[in-house]
């Protein structure tokens, strides 16, 4: 008689899936750069960020400064590795505001339901009412531009996206049978919440919060683009654009890449989230 097979566990087998979607892995690898860049800026630039020459302003991409200078002689190169660290950051105190609130929201109408669900959800339906960045511009608009105002905007618009997830994961597990065991244990509220509800709903919430990291992104990178986030002298991908206008036609490189560096994040982050997705999904079976 044959000894029946290991079970592989629940990480390996999502890892097996993952490595085996080459989008996903080109998705995980560009994002890992750009985590790495972030981290690293300070060692990897070859120049400050705001260190401008004007008798080198507009310069092609050469030896020196390989993709060039801006309109105040700075090094594209440089700014961009320093605006990973900018963008980074907007990403995770948003996605992380959005995250906390959401989820909470999510946990306490889709377990209570009644009034509470109700009231939660009508408010999240009037957020969603509105298109994201115009959301965020009206919040920017009453707390005024700055990073600390943006990080804020692109958390509140990002909060209906965990809620209205978190809420239907609670709903279809809430009468699963480990619940009515913590129940019938006298376990609390608060413990069934946190302790089984919340770690069996983290399969959608994971997904969730890797494909937000790039709508943030390119919230953040309009409101700056439109002079409503990050303001001089800070170096971020969307106010450099801004900046690049008036030079697209002679000095097209100047808006080249940061809009390159802004389309591969955010198409990364795209791939690994979409990747996840299907490795996480408990009906995918092959």
């Amino acid at each position: 008689m044959s000894e029946p097979l290991p079970r592989t566990s629940q990480a390996a087998e999502v890892w097996r899936r993952l490595r085996r979607n080459r989008a996903a892995l080109v998705g995980g690898a560009v994002v890992a750069v750009f985590v790495f860049t972030a981290i690293f800026a300070p060692a990897i630039a070859p120049f400050a960020p705001d260190r401008g020459d004007l008798g080198r302003r507009l310069e092609p991409p050469s030896a020196e400064h390989w993709l060039g200078t801006d309109e105040l002689g700075r090094d594209i190169f440089s700014r961009i590795l320093y605006g990973a660290r900018v963008s980074l950051q907007i990403q995770l105190v948003a996605v992380l505001i959005a995250l906390a609130a959401g989820c909470l929201l999510g946990l306490v109408g889709g377990y209570y339901g009644g009034w509470a669900d109700h009231g939660i959800m009508r408010a999240m339906d009037i957020l969603l009412a509105f298109p994201g960045i115009f959301l965020a511009i009206s919040i920017i608009a009453v707390l005024g531009p700055g990073l600390l105002n943006l990080m804020l905007a692109a958390g509140i618009y990002s909060i209906p996206q965990f809620a209205r997830i978190v809420r239907g994961s609670i709903l279809s597990l809430k009468e699963k049978e480990f619940v009515e065991a913590a129940r019938a244990a006298g376990e609390g509220d608060a413990s069934i919440l946190f302790r089984h509800l919340l770690p069996n709903a983290m399969a959608p919430i994971i997904i969730q919060t890797t494909l937000r990291m790039a709508t943030v992104l390119l919230t953040a990178s309009g409101l700056s683009f439109l002079g409503l986030g990050v303001q001089p002298p800070h170096p971020e991908w969307g106010a450099m654009l801004s900046n690049a206008r008036p030079y697209l036609i002679t000095a097209p490189h100047v808006a080249t890449f940061p809009g390159l560096a802004i389309m591969l994040v955010v198409m990364g982050f795209n791939l690994f989230g979409d990747g996840l997705r299907d490795s996480l999904d408990p009906r995918l079976k092959d």
